[in-house]
């Protein structure tokens, strides 16, 4: 109902995975919280993994109750140490307030998160390097199809979602629908975090609601220092904009329809001294 999108670049809509995931017939499934963000210019998972390693635990759990998982993995980049640290002692303290391990709030329901280490590959970013990453191979892509949410990990569906996508099916589950919708837009409801640097007044992570235009957020982190020559979004793998997209409302369909990617929410800032 809230239409929550990835937001690892994709925008693949969540719970149409989750419900792939748990209508495939398996022994086992698993959930992975893919937090390696290796897309340079990207710090807003960071952020998360951080400031609120909870609401991350938090979601694995809801994802592993809706698709009959037992057990996730939280892969975090290996250039993280301190989110990792407080990741560690947030399973932990999350493990003995009982809401993960057996019995989880009193009901028969057990989930486990073990946390994995990154190793420094950019591929590993990609969701099934990822997964061969953590079965112990070599990161390296997959043939698809297969699709993760039927032969995933170890060969069994997998729920794999961005560190924000889950923080925010948290937040969905806590407050509701209606309060997703009440921001952002019909196809592109709530909010999303973009990551701004390069030529801008005040870079930093930004939170917006979706249909802000791109020229509106940029003001808000103080607006461009010179004049503005290019805007690559998407990061390294992603495409540059002129300044004529300054009025394109930040949306999976209006950025579809520019030819632009919507991404993981990179944006660098050129002049025209460069």
């Amino acid at each position: 109902k809230s239409n929550l999108r990835g937001r690892g670049g994709a925008g693949f809509p969540t719970g149409r995975k989750w419900s792939m995931a748990a209508s495939t017939p398996a022994r086992q499934r698993f959930v992975v919280c893919n937090g390696d963000e290796s897309e340079p210019g990207t710090l807003k998972d960071r952020l998360l993994l951080e400031g609120d390693p909870l609401a991350v635990l938090e979601g694995m759990a809801l994802a592993g109750y809706a698709i009959g998982a037992r057990r996730g993995f939280l892969y975090v980049r290996g250039e993280y140490p301190r989110a990792q640290g407080i990741l560690a002692r947030a399973i932990e303290a999350a493990r003995q307030a009982g809401y993960l391990g057996s019995g989880i709030l009193g009901t028969d329901f057990a989930f486990e998160v073990e946390l994995r280490s990154g190793a420094g590959a950019y591929i590993c970013g990609e969701e099934t390097a990822l997964l061969e990453s953590i079965e112990g191979r070599r990161g390296l892509p997959r043939l698809k199809p297969p699709y993760p949410v039927t032969h995933g990990l170890f060969g069994m569906p997998t729920a794999i979602n961005n560190v924000e996508t889950l923080a925010m099916a948290a937040w969905i589950l806590g407050q509701g629908v209606e309060a997703y919708r009440a921001v952002g837009t019909a196809e592109s409801p709530g909010t999303k975090l973009f990551c701004l640097s390069g030529d801008i007044d005040v870079p930093g992570t930004y939170e917006v609601p979706f249909g802000t235009t791109l020229g509106a957020l940029l003001d808000q982190a103080g607006g461009v220092r010179g004049d503005l020559q290019a805007i690559l979004l998407g990061g390294a793998a992603g495409a540059f904009a002129g300044p004529e997209a300054l009025d394109l409302p930040l949306t999976h369909a209006s950025f579809r329809a520019a030819g632009l990617p919507l991404g993981s929410g990179v944006i660098m800032v050129m002049n025209a001294e460069r």
